[in-house]
Order: structure tokens, then C-alpha cells, then sequence
């Protein structure tokens, strides 16, 4: 147990490492125009660079407990910093894209073992009683790392070069790595590794990886009409059967599922997939709908989101003290479910004419309800772990909590595609001879056409190809309304499954057979 000085400098540290890793998660998306028109490659090419960072990076989350008790948190946690720093160093150096491609899929493994690893050493760091500070602290990276990413990126982009998108880790992993090895120690309570779990590793790579790949690519592609989806579609279910079918029989996993006998823990993971789902998806789609319909530049479209992110770093020690005083934390996630059903119902009546102001009060609203979901949440899902099952428990939650991400922005996106067809079918279905509104419309614009001296039939064809495009704006607009409130609704529907948090009082059983793990959180 750290205290005084020196914990504060090992919080300072991992939070600092993780954020590398967090921030990296959203910070290319911005810059992928510059990087398309510099390396000379196609969009199709370029997405590549997001798709192999995010698969390297989930299976390696999912690994990072393992890893650590296999090489010794210390030296695996220091060694992960290095190589993401080294990474971006080459990323920020490629020549062609496919050489971005391969040094992202280096940069996603070490980003990989930042996470779950700093989470587990923040929470061996902190006393139970403070467990939920601990999360706190935590969760202020887990939460606005994603969303500042966005900001960073755009104004990088807008005012140097998508290099410098790379060159910002240096001196951050430098440091970071100066203090893993100056301040960051090897847990008391050290699991010793017996063997491999081959056949378990082949199968987390196979079937997660490829399964982030398709959710990561599904959309672009056409999900299955294109036949390499459809391959890796059937590789990654099989794997992930085999995943579970044999790290829930083998004696020596690389991943510890028995964890999931714990009631509180499985919630959690329902839960921390749930908060992935709504974190990662309306961070896609507010950017998304802000530079591609409302035409903000990366740097407003970044700004966006930094009052809500200091809305959550506001909310999250405020949570964490509450919690400390034994409030009921499924109180304070119910409510943070429902402020963010509250500001997507505000965004989805924005209009074509909406300005950054007003994103400003919904963002805010979602910013308190994160602070108010993510730190009673963590608490609950990692309150009966210990010891060498708490890398392996922050590893799943992480695991679960990008996948849940990567599922809300590939339905985001496949749903915001499909209602846009719609939209446009249903609106140019009254734009007909029949309807007088629309025949005395494009009357008026033909003859506003007319007036600038252009052609009877010239004019006629341009104020039809005119309002062609106001029935594909319009459409789009509200496709990406309709995607609000699905994000909305989807957290409110959520709220009563919170109760399935209800566990025994007093002492919880073991978890991995290491003794009792005691607990008095509970939800009678």
C-alpha cells in the first residue's frame, strides 16, 4: 500500500501512460484527410490505419493480465510505454500508407498493455475504502481521453501536420517510462505462470481479432456482400466459441472467465460493454454530424466536446468521495442513465441551422451523466476482486468496454447509412407533379434562375438538380436525429437492468479460490 507522495506519483504516472493510449483511440480520425492526400491513398486505404490499431489493441487488453504476471507488471507496463512510444515514432515517419498500417498495428499492441494494467495499479494502489477515488482517477482518462482526442487531432491538423499526431507521445512515454521504472512496483500478492495456454491464444487472436476487424470494416465493405467480411465473420465466431469453450476448462487460462462466476462481476461486464456502446458511438456520431453535415472545421468540431469532458473531470472526484460516504452507487448510474438520455433527446432537435452553442448544454449534460455512470460502475463491477485476479478483471472490463465501442459506432454508422435511404425515399416521394408545394418550389427557383439570365430549360434542370440536394441535406439530418434518440433510448432502457447488481451482504465468496473477498457494496 502506497501513501503520501509517492502514490500520487505512481496515479500520475499510469493515469499518464493510459491516456497515451486513450487518446489515440479517436485522435487519427480527424487527420485521416491530410494523411489520405499526403500519402497519396484511398479512403478505403486509409481506414486500414484506425482498423489495425483498434484489433492489435483489443486483443492485447484482453492478454494485458496475463502478460503482466508472466514477465511482472514493472517490466511488462514499462515495456508497453516503450513500444507505443517507439511506434509513433515510426508512424509519424511512414512513407505510404501501408507502412502507417503496419507501425499502427505495433502502436495498438503496446497501447494495448496501458490499460488494463494502469487500472490494476491504481487499484492496488488505494485502500477498499478508496476505491472508488481510485476509479475515479481513472475514469477522468477513460472518459476524456476519448473525447479530447477529436479536439488534439483537429487542431494539429488545422495548424501543423498529421505527423505531429505521432510526435505528441515522445515526451510524454519518455517521462512515463522514466517513472514506471523509478516508482511503479511488483504487486504483493504475485501469481506465478505455469505454461502457455496456446490453443486459448490462438483463439482470443483469431476470434477477437477478427471480429474487431469486422466491426471496424463491416460498414465500408457492405458487411456481407463482401466476401473477406463474411470469412472473418465465420473466423471470429468460431473463436470466440473456442475462446470461451477453453479458457473456461483449461486449468491455466490467459484469460481468467471464471471471474465471471461472481454475480457483481458479470453485471459489470454487461454494463461496461452497455457504457462502451453509448461513450464510443455518440463520440463517432457528434463529430460525424458536426463536420459532415453542419460543416465545422476538426478544430470547432474537437472544441465541441471539451465542455462536457470538463463537465465529467468535475463530476468523477465529486462521485468518488460521495461513494467513500456509502451512497448507493446504482443511485447516482441510474441518474447519470437518464442525464444521458436527456442530452441526446436535446440533440436530436438540432437543426440544419445549429451553431456551436447549441451543443454546448446537451454536451454538458452528457459530460455530468458519464462522470455520474462510469465511477459507480467500475466500483461495483471490481469490488469483490483481488489480488492476481484484479490485472485479469481490468483487463476483461477494458476488453469488453471496446468491444461494446467498436459494436455502437459500426451500428451507428450502418443505421445513419440505412435511415438516410430511407429519409431520402420517404421526402422525394412528395416531391412529385401531384404536389402542388413542390411544383410551385421549384417554379420559383426556376425562375430565380431565369432572372440571372440563364435558360428556360438550363434553369429548370439546375433548380431540379437544387432541390434534389435540399431532399439529401433533409434526409440526412434526420437520420442522424433518429440516431440520437436510438443512443438515448437504448441508455433508458438500461436503467432497470441496474438491479441486477443485487448481492448477498457482508463477506462475498472467493472469486478464484484465494480466500474471501469482502465487500458491503449491495443493492437491498
Amino acid at each position: 500500500m502506497k501513501f503520501g507522495l509517492e502514490k500520487w506519483i505512481i496515479i500520475l504516472t499510469v493515469v499518464s501512460a493510459a491516456l497515451l493510449q486513450l487518446i489515440d483511440t479517436s485522435i487519427v480520425n480527424v487527420t485521416l484527410l491530410q494523411m489520405m492526400g499526403s500519402l497519396g491513398a484511398t479512403l478505403g486505404d486509409i481506414s486500414w490505419v484506425i482498423t489495425s490499431y483498434a484489433a492489435a489493441n483489443v486483443v492485447m487488453i484482453a492478454m494485458s493480465g496475463w502478460l503482466s504476471a508472466r514477465f511482472g507488471r514493472r517490466r511488462f507496463f514499462a515495456a508497453s510505454i516503450v513500444m507505443f512510444t517507439i511506434a509513433s515514432v515510426l508512424c509519424g515517419f511512414s512513407t505510404n500508407v501501408w507502412m502507417l498500417v503496419a507501425f499502427r498495428f505495433l502502436q495498438g499492441i503496446g497501447g494495448g498493455g496501458l490499460l488494463s494494467t494502469a487500472q490494476a495499479i491504481i487499484v492496488e494502489t488505494f485502500p477498499k475504502e478508496e476505491l472508488g477515488l481510485a476509479n475515479a482517477i481513472y475514469g477522468l482518462g477513460v472518459v476524456i481521453g476519448p473525447t479530447i482526442g477529436p479536439a488534439l487531432g483537429g487542431y494539429i491538423t488545422d495548424h501543423l501536420s498529421w505527423h505531429w499526431v505521432f510526435f505528441i507521445n515522445i515526451p510524454v512515454g519518455i517521462v512515463a517510462t522514466a517513472m514506471t521504472l523509478l516508482y511503479i512496483k511488483e504487486p504483493v500478492d504475485k501469481h506465478r505462470v505455469v505454461g502457455l495456454d496456446w490453443p486459448g491464444m490462438a483463439f482470443l487472436i483469431a476470434g477477437v481479432g477478427a471480429l474487431q476487424v469486422v466491426l471496424e470494416r463491416g460498414d465500408k465493405e457492405g458487411w456481407f456482400e463482401s466476401a473477406y467480411i463474411t470469412v472473418l465473420s465465420l473466423v471470429a465466431a468460431v473463436g470466440v466459441v473456442g475462446f470461451i469453450w477453453r479458457e473456461s476448462t483449461t486449468e491455466h487460462p490467459v484469460v481468467n472467465l471464471k471471474l465471471m462466476k461472481s454475480r457483481t462481476f458479470a453485471v459489470g461486464m454487461l454494463f461496461n460493454f452497455i457504457l462502451g456502446f453509448g461513450l464510443f458511438g455518440s463520440v463517432f456520431v457528434i463529430p460525424v454530424f458536426a463536420q459532415s453535415f453542419l460543416g465545422f472545421t476538426a478544430t470547432n468540431t474537437g472544441a465541441l466536446l471539451i465542455p462536457g469532458s470538463l463537465a465529467t473531470a468535475v463530476m468523477m472526484p465529486i462521485i468518488g468521495k460521495m461513494l467513500q460516504k456509502k451512497f448507493p452507487p446504482h443511485i447516482f448510474s441510474g441518474i447519470g442513465f437518464l442525464l444521458f438520455f436527456v442530452s441526446t433527446w436535446m440533440l436530436s432537435h438540432l437543426s440544419a441551422e445549429s451553431g456551436t452553442q447549441s451543443f454546448f448544454l446537451p454536451l454538458v449534460v452528457r459530460g455530468v451523466g458519464l462522470g455520474l455512470i462510469f465511477i459507480p460502475l467500475t466500483t461495483m463491477t471490481l469490488i469483490e476482486l483481488k489480488g492476481r485476479d484484479i490485472p485479469q478483471g481490468t483487463g476483461l472490463s477494458n476488453m469488453i468496454r471496446q468491444l461494446g465501442g467498436s459494436f455502437g459506432v459500426a451500428l451507428m454508422a450502418t443505421f445513419i447509412e440505412r435511415r438516410t435511404v430511407f429519409h431520402r425515399e420517404m421526402l422525394a416521394a412528395r416531391v412529385t407533379e401531384f404536389n402542388q408545394a413542390a411544383v410551385d418550389r421549384i417554379n420559383a427557383i426556376t425562375q430565380a434562375f431565369i432572372s440571372r439570365g440563364g435558360g428556360s430549360e438550363a434553369s429548370h434542370s439546375r433548380a431540379l438538380a437544387l432541390v434534389n440536394g435540399i431532399v439529401g441535406k433533409q434526409a440526412s439530418l434526420l437520420s442522424y436525429l433518429d440516431t440520437f434518440y436510438v443512443i438515448g433510448f437504448f441508455f433508458l432502457a438500461c436503467i432497470p437492468l441496474l438491479f441486477l447488481f443485487r448481492s448477498p451482504k457482508g463477506e462475498a465468496g472467493p472469486v478464484s479460490g484465494e480466500g474471501p473477498a469482502h465487500t458491503e457494496m449491495t443493492m437491498e
